[in-house]
């Protein structure tokens, strides 16, 4: 039986305000089990404004005309990117006690976070909602810490508990997390987890350090000790505390999957490539060549530490005040594996699709606007950095068995190839 259609009105904090303005409206249908169609529509009076933008000025173009998406459940892209992550739809699943089963994509974008990620939100009424709720501070992360193990035990907290854990972005990951403001700044607090066999916290933090010691442009990050607990903070890169309006100026984000009009999961994976978001970057990003150097560097560090959750969700564009850039990096997290042979990212690499391999990260390198004598200089000079991980790693105070099993990550013997394997 198809469900009901479902609508909502998509609200936007205009650059350099602080004003909430109604751009569009959402509205999706269910065509056949399991398939959707939205149709997005700009209102008329956004488009009369004179300080107006696109949230996606290539799939979705300031126009009167509505706009249909079929993909991601009838869900454009760059709406979902704004919507919770998976931690997100747990919490929400929990706040309205009901099943995923029963929830539409539209019910978790209207129950999502007021901070979601970039500079949308969204509701049912024409009129813009008030300013967001206040945001969790520093001295309330012991609570929270507790609130997302209890919740993560057995799925349910009593719901003015549930008002504090902030349902996420779909820009955070997996993990629990929180939105904290301190020092006028919003920061993302990533929380431990029960089932935690190491102190993943701060690992991330290490490798995101090794990571902007390697060159990268990695967001901005410290630890927070909680109660003998680690708290990673990674500060937000899509808010800005402006003095003169007393508040947070929010700056437009999608994601690579929205860049490449991709899906989710296995379908639609022939766009999950890293060469084909360096070609969007030619169109996207007004830095071009900057940007796509960058994404080479992150490209070969993750297959350097091999964090092979590099889907294209953990890459994003930022709308700067001058036009799109690739965003600072973040989610970069090793992961131990046993085999030696071969390591593959999640996304493809070159012309031998994933493989984590020197071979395959020079084989393509003009598509980043790099010849193989500089794509093989940027490698060179970022193992200088990386082969050092362990005494960078160690001042950091990671615990000895994490380093061990470290050692079952980073420069793995496959990365150092030089020559692609025989056809057979």
């Amino acid at each position: 039986m198809k469900t009901a259609d479902q609508f909502c009105y998509v609200y936007i904090q205009l650059p350099g305000t602080s004003e909430w303005v109604t751009c569009a409206s959402l509205r999706v249908r269910e065509l056949a089990s399991g398939m959707f169609e939205g149709t997005f529509t700009y209102g008329k009076r956004y488009l009369a404004r004179h300080n107006v933008v696109a949230l996606d000025p290539f799939r979705l173009p300031l126009s009167e005309h509505p706009h249909k998406i079929t993909k991601l459940k009838g869900i454009p892209g760059a709406v979902r990117d704004a919507g919770p992550d998976y931690w997100g739809r747990r919490v929400i699943q929990a706040k309205l006690e009901r099943p995923e089963a029963t929830l539409q994509e539209v019910d978790y974008l209207l129950n999502g976070p007021d901070d979601g990620a970039g500079n949308l939100r969204f509701g049912l009424t024409v009129e813009p909602p008030g300013p967001p709720r206040p945001f969790n501070r520093t001295y309330q992360l012991e609570a929270l810490i507790e609130a997302a193990q209890t919740l993560e035990a057995d799925g349910r907290l009593p719901h003015e508990v549930l008002e504090g854990l902030d349902p996420g972005t779909s820009m955070g990951g997996a993990r629990p997390k929180v939105a904290i403001e301190d020092d006028n700044k919003i920061w993302l607090a990533k929380l431990p987890e029960r089932q935690d066999r190491h102190n993943m916290q701060r690992i991330e933090y290490a490798t995101l350090e090794l990571a902007r010691a390697a060159g990268l442009q990695v967001c901005h990050t410290r630890l927070e000790k909680v109660s003998g607990r680690d708290v990673l903070m990674l500060q937000r890169f899509d808010r800005e505390w402006n003095p003169d309006t007393q508040s947070y100026d929010r700056y437009g984000i999608v994601s690579a999957l929205t860049v490449l009009d991709a899906e989710d999961g296995h379908y639609g994976r022939d766009k999950w490539s890293y060469l084909l978001f360096a070609d969007e970057l030619r169109r996207w990003s007004v830095r071009p060549n900057e940007d796509r150097q960058e994404l080479f560097r992150r490209m070969a560090f993750n297959a350097m530490v091999t964090n092979n959750d590099d889907h294209l969700r953990n890459h994003a564009l930022l709308r700067t005040s001058m036009g799109w850039r690739l965003s600072p990096a973040y989610d970069i997290v090793p992961v131990a594996l046993v085999s030696q042979e071969r390591r593959d990212l999640s996304l493809d690499v070159g012309r031998y699709g994933r493989t984590a391999s020197i071979y395959n990260l020079l084989s393509a390198c003009g598509v980043f606007g790099l010849s193989r004598e500089q794509a093989r200089a940027q490698i060179d000079a970022m193992l200088q950095v990386v082969q050092h991980w362990r005494a960078h790693f160690a001042t950091l105070a990671l615990e000895p068995r994490s380093l061990d099993m470290l050692e079952g990550a980073i420069l793995s013997p496959s990365f150092f190839r030089e020559d692609p394997p025989e056809r057979v």
